[in-house]
């Protein structure tokens, strides 16, 4: 069901990191050919994609009012008043990213500062496939709407009757989003990134999926429209040490093994008893879980590792950059500082990666695939982009303007220069 390795030798590390993918020219031809026929076809390729891939034929992909307003008592008091809950936690920890102007005095006279501004229109995934994410939306939704973006539109897969789970919309409209596409994969990519008769096109894309949903956000990158990340399938990495609950590890591995059968779990441990009891405890589990067929196909994927020391355990986590990293370990804290490339990391054994999933406060959004060693989380500066603003005075010029001189000449740009020049002299 899944490899147990000991004491792999660094040489072999890079093979282990590798996470599973598809035949990549396949997806790329496949995202070229969907994204063509959007740009020239608009809403009847979206039309002729829904009904390819989701099975459903759909008339009107804009979600309307009434559908919104059914969505309240279509879901239970006890699911509204969670969602309710997990949306006033992540405002209350992405409220505070929000930079305060702060002026810098580079020399007398010379100011500099920067301030923020929202991106005006902002596109939301949240895939459907097996289960409806409506903890996405709370994630992207409400640091957008905290940012202060404009338009915020929301594309997501109808199901085969061509609806929206109610639970998607409820938190949509909780969460001030603008308006709502039933549409999803490639071809939500694509109407996002170049437009259709429905759907305008957005400056920014957001939001994890599958490799396809992945390979779409890439390509629009290419033609011109921001994405967040390169987000794909779910992965957790798990240090663990002979504190710690096998119980408890088995179940945050199934955790993200059930998202699908592309993703991918990893537990780490210098204590082979762990590894072993561990492993007992997830067949238990396994067999109990509703995801079941999907879990045990990424686990298939998935891996143990027994290394000798601490040292390694952490050089490898690195190496993995993992989207979640746990520290199953009795005093996580001590080994805060060995941390250089996660997503969101989980410290101690009561620190359970559903946590952040869905209400704690962080985002759930991360970089998958290794990403995590050049990309952080989505946030409201996410959203956000910087401008950066000087006032120079008199005397600030006086004061700069040679140095500014004497770089210009020496790189042979007179003009640049004259324009220093001739205010000194003035």
């Amino acid at each position: 069901m899944i490899k147990i390795y000991h004491n792999p030798e660094k040489d072999s590390w890079k093979s282990l990191i590798q996470r599973p993918k598809i035949k990549t020219d396949l997806l790329k031809s496949l995202v070229q050919e969907v994204f063509g026929n959007v740009k020239k076809n608009g809403d009847v390729a979206l039309k002729q994609y829904t009904e390819q891939f989701d099975k459903v034929k759909i008339d009107d992909f804009l979600v309307s009012k009434e559908e919104i307003e059914n969505a309240y008592n279509c879901i239970n008091i006890e699911l509204r008043s969670a969602i309710v809950d997990a949306g006033n936690n992540i405002k209350e920890f992405h409220c505070h990213f929000k930079e305060k102007r702060k002026v810098i005095q580079t020399k007398p006279g010379v100011r500099c500062w920067t301030e923020a501004r929202p991106i005006e229109k902002v596109g939301i995934y949240v895939p459907g496939g097996t289960a409806p994410l409506f903890s996405t939306v709370l994630m992207l939704a409400i640091p957008a709407y905290l940012a202060g973006c404009q338009e915020i539109i929301l594309c997501t897969p109808p199901n085969s009757e061509g609806k929206i789970h109610p639970a998607i919309l409820f938190a949509a409209f909780n969460s001030g989003v603008t308006k709502i596409f039933k549409v999803g994969g490639i071809q939500a990519i694509a109407a996002m990134a170049l437009g259709t008769e429905s759907i305008p096109c957005v400056h920014k894309i957001f939001g994890p999926g599958n490799q396809y949903v992945t390979a779409a956000k890439e390509y629009a990158l290419t033609i011109g429209t921001a994405i967040d990340m390169p987000a794909g399938p779910s992965e957790v990495l798990i240090i663990a040490d002979n504190y710690a609950n096998p119980d408890f590890i088995a179940a945050d591995l199934l955790a993200q093994a059930e998202h699908g059968v592309d993703s991918q779990v990893v537990l780490l441990s210098n204590n082979s008893t762990i590894l072993q009891k561990t492993l007992f405890a997830l067949k238990e589990q396994l067999e109990n879980l509703p995801r079941k067929s999907i879990a045990q196909k990424a686990l298939e994927n998935s891996f143990f590792i027994e290394f000798s020391d601490w040292d390694t355990c952490f050089d490898f986590s690195n190496e993995y950059a993992p989207e979640h990293l746990i520290l199953a370990v009795k005093k996580p804290k001590k080994y805060v500082s060995k941390i250089k490339n996660a997503g969101s990391v989980f410290l101690g054994k009561y620190s359970c990666e559903s946590a952040g999933d869905y209400a704690s406060g962080t985002n759930h959004t991360l970089p998958t695939a290794g990403f995590a060693k050049v990309y952080s989380g989505v946030s409201v500066e996410s959203f956000m982009k910087k401008i950066t603003f000087q006032k120079i005075s008199k005397k600030g010029l006086f004061n700069l303007g040679h140095t500014i001189e004497t770089m210009a000449e020496f790189e042979e740009l007179y003009g640049h220069k004259n324009a220093v020049s001739i205010r000194l002299k003035n």
